[in-house]
């Protein structure tokens, strides 16, 4: 996704808002800053050095910091994974009696959702897969249509019995499910999502003007931020009345869009396709209400990573620098300190005080870089450039993550693309989101290059795969928690009504 700076009128209720750019530095998400605010003092930075080992020994360096009596954790991820789970699993599901077959070799490379994998809870797994069939045709065009069938099942821990089972029809190939953290899941279908729980009982949701391509929650997820496809409406004629799509939404569920919440988002895209039309809507909403915080057309999809005080945005600094920059929604900000990488970094939230940023190294390589929102770096851990494509699954207490990738056979770039036979595996590896140690790796087959084949609960105690035709389940001892930091400062008090 692209990455944005924006002007706006109105942010979650809190009063005009205008744009303010360091100078000489490009951001890298939405920058939103209140008028008159001033920044806070920057955070010192925390960069351990690289190990001094080679990737194929793979052992732990303990480097300690300047100015801080904790230590980070500095590793390189191993080259080869293990043929098996580096743990023996606790249960094991067979999945040929629910009726999933592997998806075809003629799938790898094309990025289609075939199938999702979510705890529910502690004891109920979601799995929902593409049942295969004939393909249907558009009888009016006589084109291919995107219909699909999806089976879910909601399967009961340990022994696997089918609690509840539904077949849904659902378009395109895109991601269709996200898990929520009380036992509901948002299901996507074309413009429309979808409220259901473990009884797969489905109501509507959310209605939005054009297809939603993209979204995701903050960490404690009240809040939305969407990426839908909505091109602007051409008048009639030149005195006919410009584009309307961005206005109230007339029935239940339908997304409005008030005047009180539009903003002029820019990103990276624009001084390259400044003739195209901005056919894209990025939102921000209540995930209760459906509330329209803020909307604005863009030219890409934008990334913006929120909590529930702030949102993150990564400025330019020199070469191959990034500065995190943690803006508060009450007004001001904070800079978190820099990360290396030589592409623009991506930034998740795990929690409402930790901070994933994936960057790259000289190669190409991943990069990943746990930090505090006091601005603490945690770990440091850097995977070899032959696992590309990674997917972050985090547990809803935010204490564990797994990163998954595609392990090939060279490192890919410009000069040597990706073929689907240079892939050879797809793996996992269990992150404990306080210190990076490594709780679990595992292969994962069929290759799924859209993800959907991991799961983790809630308290990250469990870890589901789909692996050697079955739903293997993994228990792991409890994570630690984040370590205390006596640095951690006040959030800054609101001068207008608090964002709830």
């Amino acid at each position: 996704m692209a990455n944005g700076r924006a002007r706006s009128t109105a942010l979650f209720g809190l009063g005009a808002l205008e744009a303010g750019l360091l100078p000489k530095l490009a951001t890298a998400a939405l920058v939103f800053v209140l008028p008159g605010a001033n920044a806070q003092t920057p955070a010192q930075t925390i960069d351990a050095p690289a190990p001094q080992v080679k990737p194929e020994i793979a052992k732990p360096e303990t480097v300690a910091p300047e100015s801080d009596n904790s230590k980070v954790k500095a590793r390189y991820l191993v080259t080869k994974f293990p043929d098996k789970p580096s743990l023996p699993f606790s249960w094991t599901i067979p999945l040929d009696p629910l009726g999933f077959s592997a998806p075809g070799a003629i799938y790898l490379g094309s990025r289609n959702a075939l199938a999702s994998l979510d705890f529910l809870d502690e004891s109920h797994l979601l799995f929902t897969f593409r049942v295969p069939g004939l393909q249907h045709r558009d009888a009016a065009s006589s084109e291919e249509s995107d219909e699909r069938q999806i089976r879910a099942v909601v399967l009961t821990l340990p022994q696997g019995a089918v609690a509840a089972q539904a077949q849904w029809t659902l378009h395109d190939r895109a991601r269709y499910l996200w898990a929520l953290k009380d036992g509901r899941f948002l299901l996507r279908n074309r413009n429309s999502l979808l409220e259901g729980d473990a009884t797969l009982a489905l109501k509507p949701l959310l209605d939005f003007p054009g297809v939603l391509l993209s979204l995701s929650l903050d960490p404690a997820q009240k809040f939305l931020v969407t990426n839908s496809r909505e091109p602007v409406a051409k008048p009639a004629s030149p005195a006919a009345t410009p584009d309307r799509s961005l206005s109230a939404g007339s029935t239940p569920g339908q997304i409005a869009s008030p005047s009180t919440a539009s903003a002029s988002v820019t990103t990276d895209e624009d001084s390259i396709q400044q003739s195209a039309e901005p056919d894209l809507v990025v939102r921000i909403l209540r995930l209760d209400s459906g509330e329209v915080l803020l909307v604005s057309r863009v030219r890409s999809a934008v990334h913006l990573p929120l909590n529930s005080v702030g949102y993150l945005e990564n400025l330019r600094g020199r070469a191959a620098e990034w500065i995190l920059n943690l803006s508060y929604f009450t007004g001001g900000s904070k800079m978190l300190g820099s990360v290396e990488s030589t592409c623009s970094p991506q930034d998740d939230f795990l929690s409402e005080e930790e901070i994933l940023v994936t960057g790259c190294g000289p190669a190409g390589e991943s990069k990943l870089v746990a930090m505090t929102t006091s601005g603490r770096t945690l770990w440091i851990t850097q995977a070899p450039p032959t696992e590309i494509w990674p997917q972050l699954v985090v547990s809803g207490n935010g204490l564990r993550i797994v990163w998954e990738t595609l392990d090939v056979d060279h490192a890919v770039n410009s000069f040597v693309p990706l073929d689907a036979d240079d892939v050879k595996e797809q793996s996992v590896t269990v992150f404990d989101a306080a210190n990076g140690d490594i709780a679990l790796v595992s292969p994962v087959t069929p290759i799924l290059d859209a993800g959907g084949n991991v799961a983790i609960s809630p308290s990250g105690r469990r870890v589901a795969l789909l692996n050697a035709g079955a739903i293997q389940v993994f228990e792991l001892p409890a994570s630690p928690p984040l370590p205390a930091d006596p640095r951690k400062p006040p959030v800054p008090q609101s001068r207008s009504p608090a964002v709830p």
